[in-house]
Parts: structure tokens; sequence; C-alpha cells
């Protein structure tokens, strides 16, 4: 697992975070948008944005006086590859132990 990775997890415990990022999944957004459908404040907002993008989750570029946010698909891309793998991995251990329970009631 990488620094991105661990970040990226960690960056979405956060239950105001996970909403920031749901809200971005629909579309880029700025600042005011994005706070405007959460129960904290605009400094806030910004303040886990920061958190997003320094995970690499989230990317920003200017338009006029201010920031349109958006999903980093690199980063997105880096985060789902590594639970494409912790799945992988899970779904055959799963089968196995259904397997064996089906033989056991046999």
């Amino acid at each position: 697992m990488t620094a991105y990775q661990l970040d990226g997890l960690a960056a979405l415990g956060d239950p105001t975070r996970r909403s920031i990022f749901e809200q971005l999944a629909e579309g880029p957004s700025s600042v005011g948008a994005l706070a405007a459908g959460l129960p904290v404040s605009r400094p806030a907002v910004s303040q886990h944005l920061k958190v997003l993008k320094e995970a690499d989750l989230v990317t920003d570029r200017p338009e006029g006086n201010r920031r349109i946010y958006q999903l980093n698909p690199d980063g997105l891309g880096a985060l789902r590859a590594y639970l494409d793998r912790f799945w992988n991995q899970a779904l055959p251990a799963f089968k196995g132990a259904v397997e064996q329970k089906a033989k056991e009631k046999q």
C-alpha cells in the first residue's frame, strides 16, 4: 500500500470528507456550492478539501476568483486498484469458506 492509498482511506474515514467526495462524484464544484449542502462553514470545507487533495483524491483549478474541485481519476484509480487487490484475495477465501461449510452440512 502506498502512502497515497493509506491517505485516501484515512481521508475518506471522515464523514464530512465522504460527503464532499460524494458530491464531487456528481461533478466539479466550488467550495461555496459544496458548503451549501453541508452543516459546516466554507473554511471547514476548504480544510477538508485540502486533506482530500493531499490524499490525491481531488484536484482543483482556478475559475475566475474561485477554485473548482473535482475528483482526481489518477488518485481514485490507485485507490481502486488497492481495493480490487483486497477484494480479489478476499473473494476466493470467502468462496472456499462457503464451500467448506456446504461440505460439512452434507
